[in-house]
């Protein structure tokens, strides 16, 4: 079952535009179909030698008069519609954002970033389309045959001609049961396919230094190929059932103007109609050709916006899997953080990927967390940050379950400093006060001469208002790091949470920051992610993660007199260090 409320709810939201802009279409119809009548009278009166100048000038600015008011009024009423589906387009957009933004990791990380721009850039357009084109061509395709119908009847054709006339088109509905749902299927598979191609294609652009630099341009465009001609197959398949369709039905008035010609013309011949009307017969005929091609379109369109809005809608219908509880209530002050017997495992995954877990982390105090690769430690954050919901009562934050609090008010107390150090597609400055857009320059100066990064920045032509590249390839990778901790330490959070976000930078540099820290957060709840022990040494508590477990806890010199798991990372880091000088 295809959901439609979307489109009702915003067509019935503006209905009094919609009405107004139909009644102009309707009336422009209305008055074109006036045409044939008046070249059917004028043509009564050539063999009656009746005309004079008068009467020329007469019928002249009568069809003068109906080619202005049609085109005024219908020029009206496409544009009103027009400038309405423009809106539902803004409007749609703006909620596939919203959904975006409402949407968890686990949500991203089975979709693609092109195929998620495909929503917003492919399928809403043709969705827009169809409300624009097809409301404004349905209205003037209806109406108008309509009212060719109802002029043939006034001007005293016969029934019987009119029915001969009008018969070939009974077919119309025949023929849109048997295409319609084979065009919205293969319309649906083409949006799948155009879909998969801007994926594809914002990977190899993404990558395509990767890709230069391993000499694998073969290879990308090879890759890139495939989509395109997935694309092509699945377009020439919808190319060749809507064309078969849209040229049976002008073949249909075809076929419908012969019958008529041939009748119409024995009736003339016989004095069974004037001229004039076998005249306005044929005028009248061809104006539905007219029409009849645009119901062609319109079916077209509609099939293939409506294979659109159902992937719309079923967008829009994902439910998030991280969501506030109802009565949610606002952190308004951080204490204690508090982790008690914590299990977790990701969606769809047997193993579990942190086990047991128990940990206070004391307000105002500087906690370090260390392990191999894949023991935990990001997990642990992403618990924190409720990118993933953890069991119920098994993190609390002063007291307070996390389940129970509003995102918005739990993440507003924490500032995550990821260790990719993502950059946006604006200014240094911009990037820095992403949390603050209203920051003056000397705000957005000082966390970036604690993040060690001011000194390159004051080198740029333009300084702070220097534009990044996309994902900031302006910058190199510690630079980016350095910009990124920067933005974190501009929030000033109660809590700053630091995901190995100095992995880029070297010793010297990591070294003058981690005593900018020592000062900046003084008295304030730091935790800090590292595989390095020197990011760690001076926490006051530092935990060793290994397969989801904590291993071992303590401050850096207990640990190092321990011997342990912790005092053997030290070492084989510190000979590293050593054999590198």
């Amino acid at each position: 079952m295809h959901d439609r409320s979307m489109l009702r709810n915003y067509v019935g939201s503006h209905w009094p535009s919609y009405l107004a802009a139909i009644l102009l279409i309707i009336t422009s119809n209305i008055t074109q179909a006036l045409l044939p009548r008046v070249v059917g009278q004028f043509t009564d009166e050539l063999p009656q030698l009746t005309l004079t100048m008068d009467k020329i000038i007469h019928y002249s600015l009568q069809l003068l008069l109906i080619a202005v008011s049609f085109n005024v009024l219908f020029g009206l009423g496409q544009f009103m519609i027009m400038r309405l589906g423009r809106r539902f387009e803004y409007i749609t957009r703006q909620k596939l954002f919203g959904k975006f933004s409402e949407l968890s990791e686990k949500y991203f990380a089975k979709q693609g970033t092109g195929k998620l721009l495909s929503y917003v850039m492919n399928d809403v357009t043709s969705v827009r389309e169809a409300i624009s084109n097809g409301i404004n061509q349905t209205t003037n395709a209806v109406f108008l045959l309509l009212s060719c119908i109802v002029m043939m009847m006034i001007d005293g054709i016969p029934l019987s001609l009119i029915a001969i006339g009008v018969g070939p088109l009974l077919a119309i509905p025949f023929l849109v049961v048997y295409f319609g749902p084979r065009i919205r299927e293969r319309s649906r598979n083409v949006q799948e396919a155009l879909a998969s191609m801007t994926e594809s294609a914002e990977e190899q652009l993404g990558g395509i230094r990767v890709t230069k630099t391993f000499a694998a341009e073969d290879i990308a465009e090879s890759r890139f190929g495939t989509k395109v001609d997935s694309i092509r197959d699945n377009q020439l398949r919808l190319v060749r059932l809507s064309s078969l369709f849209q040229a049976l039905l002008p073949l249909l008035g075809a076929v419908s103007l012969v019958v008529s010609i041939v009748v119409g013309g024995y009736m003339t011949i016989h004095n069974i109609i004037s001229l004039g009307s076998f005249v306005a017969l044929t005028l009248y005929l061809r104006m539905i050709m007219g029409p009849l091609q645009q119901i062609g379109n319109v079916i077209n369109m509609m099939q293939r916006s409506s294979a659109s809005l159902d992937r719309v809608n079923s967008l829009l219908g994902e439910i998030p899997d991280v969501k506030e509880a109802p009565g949610a209530v606002m952190l308004n002050k951080v204490e204690d953080i508090t982790i008690q017997n914590l299990s977790f495992r990701y969606p769809g995954s047997k193993e579990y990927a942190l086990q047991d877990i128990n940990l206070v982390i004391p307000s105002g105090k500087t906690i370090g967390v260390v392990g191999r690769t894949g023991s935990g430690k990001s997990t642990l954050v992403k618990l924190l940050l409720r990118v993933y919901d953890p069991p119920a009562n098994t993190i609390t934050i002063s007291g307070i379950d996390v389940l129970k609090l509003t995102l918005e008010s739990l993440r507003s107390k924490l500032s995550y400093v990821p260790q990719d150090g993502f950059l946006f597609s604006t200014t240094i400055k911009d990037n820095i006060a992403f949390s603050n857009r209203e920051a003056s320059l000397s705000e957005v100066e000082a966390p970036a001469k604690q993040a060690m990064i001011f000194d390159k920045i004051i080198q740029f032509p333009k300084r702070f208002d220097t534009p990044l590249g996309e994902r900031g390839i302006t910058l190199s990778g510690g630079q980016r790091q350095r910009t990124s901790l920067a933005r974190g330490l501009m929030k000033k959070a109660p809590v700053l949470i630091l995901d190995d976000s100095m992995s880029a930078v070297d010793a010297v540099t990591e070294t003058g920051i981690l005593n900018s820290l020592k000062k900046e957060r003084k008295n304030k709840t730091t935790l800090i992610i590292s595989h390095r022990i020197s990011a760690v040494k001076h926490a006051d508590l530092i935990i060793v993660l290994e397969e989801g477990r904590i291993v071992e806890q303590g401050s850096h010199r207990q640990l190092m007199s321990r011997g342990g798991q912790y005092a053997s990372l030290a070492r084989i880091q510190e000979e590293g260090l050593n054999h590198g000088v």
